[in-house]
């Protein structure tokens, strides 16, 4: 039996091309990428979370010299919101980047675990969490939802 999957998203040429209040967003994130420990690969990344009552939760890329102790941006944001604002809802989801580990032209996109945690916020939560994605180029996709980046997640 053949399945077929659609991948859905929306694809700008720059970010501030969204509307302010996701440029508000975008911002947070790029603040987000200043405060990230990434002595080791030199590639900061910055997260930015929206919940339902508009407070906007941010988080950075933690590296650690005994590897894989780090963390990305996208958890350190999902699990402080977890850990403080259980019962919020996410909307929305930017994440930024700097560094030369990706060059610039190259998409941008959150790692397997990073996109498993969303899924399991977003099951949890049982709505969708958009995400917006800036690459370094400042192209900026939009994804509706994270099953679209992880359609056979584990849980799902």
């Amino acid at each position: 039996m053949k399945k077929d999957f659609h991948f859905s998203y929306e694809l700008l040429s720059h970010w501030k091309e969204l509307p302010i209040e996701d440029q508000v967003l975008v911002d947070k994130a790029f603040e987000a990428v200043e405060t990230a420990y990434a002595p080791y690969s030199e590639f900061k990344v910055g997260a930015s979370v929206r919940l339902d009552s508009d407070a906007i939760v941010t988080g950075s890329n933690q590296e650690n010299a005994a590897y894989p102790s780090g963390l990305c941006a996208e958890r350190v944001a999902l699990f402080h919101i977890g850990a403080s604002f259980p019962k919020q809802t996410i909307k929305t989801i930017c994440i930024v980047a700097k560094g030369t580990l990706i060059p610039d032209y190259k998409l941008l996109s959150p790692c397997g675990g990073c996109r498993q945690v969303m899924l399991e916020s977003e099951n949890r939560q049982k709505s969708k969490i958009r995400i917006i994605i800036v690459n370094q180029d400042n192209r900026t996709m939009i994804v509706p939802s994270v099953i679209d980046l992880l359609p056979f997640g584990f849980g799902s």
